[in-house]
This record gives C-alpha cells, sequence and structure tokens, in this order.
C-alpha cells in the first residue's frame, strides 16, 4: 500500500457567490416603501497551508477533488446571505503549487504559508444596493459571481539542508541512522528506501537536517527505477553528499565508476552544478572496503572533492564528517541571510486605463466585435438576461465604460454581432447602440444633429 506520495494533480472548485435579492419593502399603509433586498454571500475559497505536521500528500492521492461551499442568496428586509466556508487544505513544508502547464503558481515553504488556490465567486448586490437618484426602485438584482474551478499540480521538494545520494544499499540510510536519532527502514536488498527519510544532525551549535534520497541508478534522470520520482527532493538542498559503497559485490561496480554515474544523472536532471560536493566512502569498517577507500581517496581528491572515509555501523569518522556538513550548511544560511525585511512592491492600475478592449474579426457572414476584459465579462456573469431592467442597466454600464464609444469607432453598425468574454462562455448578441446624447457619428448635443445643419 501506498504510503508516501509526492506528486498530486488536484481538482478544485472555489463555491459560487449567492445572488442578491429583489424585493420591496412593504407594511401597512405602506404597500411601496423602497428597495430593500439583501446582497448574496461570499463564496468560500480553496486555501492550501503549510502544516508542519503533515509530511506527505497522500491524503490528496485518494481524495483529489475539493469543493468548497456557496454563498446563500441575499433576502428582504435588508438581509445579506451568509459567506460560503473556505477549504484549508494542510500540505507539506516544501510544497510547490503549479498549473497544468507547468507554471510555478506559488512555493510554500515555511509553517503557516498560505496561497488560495481558488477564489470564491463575489455575491450579487440585491436591488438596495442598486438604487440610486435615477433609479429609485430597481426590480432587479444582480447575480453571485462563479468561483474559480480547475486543476492544479502539487509537488512535494524535501526542505533539508544535506542531500545523500548515491546507489541503492550504498548505506545512505544507515548514515541517517547513524547521524540522527530517525529510523529509517534498512535492508539489504535495493531499494529498500521508497520515500526521502529526514534526520535532525546535531555537530556542535549547528542543527541540521539530512535527507536519505532513494537510490539512483543508470537513467534515473529519463525515468528509470526511482530516480525522477525522487530527484527533485534534492533541489533545495544546500549540499550534496557522495554516498559510494566500498563493499560492494556487485560485478563491474567501484567508487569512481559510481561517482560518475550519479554525477552524470545530476547534470542530465539540471539545476545542481552550484552545489558542494562532499563525499562519503562508506563501510570501511569491512576490510576490503577500508582498503579500497585507502585507494580511491587520493584519486577523488584531486578532483577537488572533501572525502571522508566513514562507517555507520563502527560510527568511525562520523564527527569529523558530520562537522564538515555543518560547514557547509552554515556558509550557504550566511549566504541567504536577508539583513532587512522583503520589499513589497505595489502596482495600482493607472487612473486612465479603461479595463477593456475591443478587436474586430472578420468572417464569412460578417464583421464580429469581440470584447474582453474583466469589468465587462464579470458585468455579463452578473446579468439576469430574463429581466429586461438588468439588461438595460448592463447596457448602461457597458456604454458609461466607453464600450460604445470603442466599437463606434471600430465600424460596428447596429444588428452586427458582438461577444462579450472568450471562448465557450463569451455572450453573443445583437448589438443596438444606445441612444443618448452624443451617441453615434452624426450626433451632437441633445436635440441636435449635423446633418439637419447641412
Amino acid at each position: 500500500m501506498t504510503t508516501f506520495v509526492d506528486h498530486v494533480v488536484l481538482h478544485v472548485g472555489a463555491g459560487d457567490g449567492g445572488h442578491g435579492c429583489a424585493s420591496i419593502h412593504r407594511e401597512k399603509f405602506k404597500p411601496l416603501g423602497g428597495p430593500d433586498g439583501g446582497n448574496g454571500g461570499r463564496g468560500g475559497d480553496v486555501i492550501l497551508v503549510v502544516d508542519g505536521q503533515t509530511t506527505t500528500l497522500l491524503e490528496y492521492h485518494h481524495s483529489p477533488h475539493r469543493k468548497a461551499s456557496s454563498g446563500k442568496p441575499g433576502h428582504g428586509s435588508h438581509r445579506h446571505g451568509a459567506d460560503g466556508d473556505d477549504v484549508v487544505l494542510s500540505v507539506p513544508n516544501g510544497t510547490v503549487v503549479l498549473s497544468p502547464s507547468g507554471e510555478i503558481l506559488a512555493d510554500l515553504i515555511g509553517n503557516g504559508a498560505r496561497f488560495v488556490v481558488a477564489h470564491g465567486g463575489r455575491g450579487g448586490l440585491g436591488n438596495a444596493a442598486l438604487a440610486s437618484a435615477r433609479r429609485k426602485a430597481p426590480g432587479f438584482a444582480l447575480l453571485g459571481e462563479p468561483g474559480d474551478q480547475g486543476d492544479v499540480v502539487l509537488e512535494l521538494k524535501t526542505v533539508a539542508d544535506i542531500g545523500l545520494i548515491g546507489y541503492p544499499s550504498a548505506g545512505k540510510s544507515s548514515l541517517v541512522a547513524a547521524l540522527s536519532a530517525a529510523r529509517p527502514k534498512i535492508a539489504d536488498y535495493p531499494f529498500t528506501t521508497l520515500a526521502p527519510n529526514l534526520g535532525v544532525v546535531t555537530a556542535g551549535e549547528n542543527v541540521f537536517t539530512v535527507a536519505d534520497v532513494p537510490g539512483l541508478i543508470p537513467g534515473a534522470s529519463e525515468g528509470r527505477g526511482l530516480g525522477l520520482e525522487f530527484l527533485r527532493h534534492v533541489e533545495r538542498c544546500a549540499a550534496l553528499v557522495h554516498v559510494l559503497d566500498c563493499a560492494t559485490l556487485e560485478p563491474g561496480r567501484d567508487p569512481l565508476s559510481d561517482l560518475d554515474v550519479i554525477e552524470t544523472e545530476l547534470l542530465a536532471y539540471g539545476g545542481l552544478a552550484d552545489r558542494p560536493r562532499l563525499v562519503a566512502l562508506n563501510k570501511i569498517d569491512v576490510p576490503e572496503g577500508r582498503e579500497l577507500a585507502d585507494f580511491v581517496r587520493p584519486l577523488l581528491e584531486e578532483r577537488g572533492l572533501r572525502v571522508f572515509e566513514v562507517s555507520a555501523v563502527s560510527h568511525e569518522g562520523l564527527r569529523e564528517f558530520s562537522f564538515a556538513m555543518a560547514e557547509l550548511v552554515s556558509a550557504a544560511r550566511a549566504a541567504t541571510t536577508i539583513d532587512e525585511a522583503p520589499r513589497i512592491e505595489l502596482r495600482p492600475r493607472a487612473v486612465n486605463e479603461i479595463g477593456f478592449t475591443v478587436r474586430r474579426d472578420e468572417s464569412p457572414e460578417g464583421p464580429r466585435f469581440i470584447v474582453s476584459g474583466d469589468r465587462p465579462t464579470r458585468w455579463v456573469r452578473q446579468t439576469d438576461f430574463s429581466n429586461d431592467e438588468a439588461v438595460g442597466y448592463l447596457a448602461d454600464r457597458l456604454a458609461r465604460l466607453g464600450v460604445e464609444d470603442e466599437l463606434l469607432r471600430l465600424g460596428a453598425t447596429p444588428g452586427c454581432t458582438v461577444l462579450i468574454g472568450s471562448g465557450t462562455n463569451a455572450v453573443v448578441f445583437d448589438w443596438e447602440p444606445t441612444i443618448r446624447a452624443g451617441a453615434g457619428p452624426h450626433m451632437g448635443p441633445r436635440g441636435s444633429d449635423e446633418r439637419l445643419e447641412r
């Protein structure tokens, strides 16, 4: 049975906003007391939160569909609808949130880090909120907006200071057990470790974490063995340690060739060339292993590598080895220390930004005009097209925004096809310009027309 999962596809759906209410206050001797419809409630969000007690994405492997509740509709007597409940999902430290196309949306590091993966829809305004001096008693309300729907990919990248890498059965798990209080599964057959193991190591005043990455083999960067699944767990490590088996019984293997194979896979995976390396020649408690370690150590040092002869069984050489790892961790932490709080950049929209675009598209049936933008699309979603007054309110909003003026500038004529939105969710209608002062290419001030002057 699977107990560790570090890659899942999560299907999320935020709650829809509640509809606004169209209501008229009535009481004895006062049958038309004015609009009193309340607003709809906001839909619930889907939020990811880093929890230190969560170590795997297994829960979302079994239950990948998560949906927040919708907001409640408004009621009369100025009663607003209740907001939908948020869905808070606990994820491990080091979880990366990606879009289905691979774009990084968030990198959640640190206990309590949050990311709203799906925003709930806004609640629709009731007719009480829509009342104005011009429209004293609106007979309509706005609809609630739908919440975000879609898929996201969650990837877990272990947050550790040191990554132990090497062939299966090289003794990585044994080293973690000897250096820390962690007790990973240890056996004398390959691929015993099926999930990264973390151990906390203390060396003098330095405390750091060591990750035992499952064994790598030739072709790991292309998906062979467990390499491709777990190479991502060394991306965050400040340094890498090659654990080389000096007592292997497999033919054709030796510490130098093992090192070359692993380095080739790291190079093919990419992004790890700048990490400092240490080499641990393991299993020197075996006489043949000690002889081989003494032989290959000068060859490794010629390559510029710091080499330590260690034994996870007898604990020989572990003290010097742990202090060497602590030096690398201290140097990495000192290089990434931020003396001042990060500066937050606010980029407000320009005052003269219109917030929409109109594009003319030629088709065999004639020209079409496609209107896109956050506000026009949102206003269309909020409109109840079965209510003529609501449709008129939408037309007024679009005219005030300048959509009609832009359509006239691009050569739109009454009856032409106009689309608002994109894709299959676009709303299609035959455009009829609003009759108002100054509308149209021939209209001047109210009550005048330049064609009559001619």
